[in-house]
């Protein structure tokens, strides 16, 4: 059996970070693993409050994973201080980690911030290099290009700006200096909406600069809480079996629409999604 390492934060309601990656490795009948970068006590409604996990222990949990059940993918979420940024890429240099997918993560859907501005910066010098593929939303991305996204030509552009960046970040690092400059794969999601209210479409620029647009309808359902973990872990899953990167990609995308258009309703805020919803209604109480 192929295995998933999720490194994020835990989410006390079940629908989000740790929780909803685990969730969507089994419903992909993969192995999950996990290394806890924070807990949170949040729910539907939003985060309370969040207290980091020593970064020497997130790298000593890394070290665990990889020294038994060696993943065949890595996903990581939610990082809140560059100290904790250092300690992954540490570990991933360590274990010459392969399939990594980045989803950087900034604000819960209820619209609590999640990251310091200096851990922002620390992921695009040290994990956006180490990574295969990266998943920015539309706020994200913006934060990462350094400009505002109103319209498609907008995203196409902020793609372009963010994989400048990760270029520049190869060429003037000095632990980078004997690898050739490269970037990862840039996945720009639009569920937040671009030109067309109604649709949900994703564009995907791959590292050799190649680009597509991924075409989806936007699902009336309000319960997004976890959608961009359960997108970024779905991908690992796909990296982890083998599939290229697009083909990950389009799969991970089928995978949630699924999962939304399933309507679990639970919460009094922005609620969870259905993660297994593949295998049909579930039992009665």
């Amino acid at each position: 059996m192929k295995a998933v390492l999720t490194i994020a934060g835990s989410d006390s309601s079940g629908g989000a970070g740790i929780q909803a990656d685990l969730k969507t490795i089994a419903a992909h009948h993969l192995f999950g693993e996990s290394v806890i970068t924070a807990l949170t006590a949040q729910n539907t409604l939003g985060v309370t409050d969040v207290l980091e996990v020593d970064p020497v222990f997130v790298g000593t949990q890394i070290d665990a994973v990889f020294d038994d059940i060696r993943p065949d993918a890595v996903k990581i979420g939610m990082v809140s201080s560059s100290a904790i940024v250092g300690a992954i890429a540490d570990g991933l240099d360590r274990h010459k980690a392969a399939n990594v997918v980045v989803d950087p993560v900034m604000v819960a859907t209820s619209g609590s911030a999640l990251i310091a501005d200096a851990a922002v910066d620390a992921l695009v010098r040290q994990l956006f290099p180490r990574a295969t593929v990266i998943t920015p939303n539309i706020p994200e991305a913006e934060v990462l290009s350094g400009r505002a996204i109103a319209s498609s030509e907008d995203v196409e552009a902020a793609a372009s700006l963010i994989a400048d960046r990760c270029v520049a970040v190869w060429e003037n690092a000095s632990d980078f200096t004997d690898a050739a400059p490269s970037v990862p794969a840039i996945l720009i999601k639009g569920g937040h909406g671009v030109d067309e209210p109604d649709a949900a479409d994703d564009y995907l620029r791959m590292a050799d600069g190649e680009s597509v647009w991924l075409r989806g309808t936007r699902i009336a359902n309000d319960n997004t809480h976890g959608t961009g973990c359960s997108l970024s872990s779905a991908i690992a899953c796909g990296l982890a079996r083998g599939f290229s990167v697009d083909v990950a990609v389009r799969d991970a995308k089928a995978y949630v629409a699924g999962a939304l258009a399933a309507g679990l309703n639970l919460g009094r805020g922005s609620g969870l999604l259905d993660h297994m919803w593949q295998y049909g209604t579930p039992m009665p109480c």
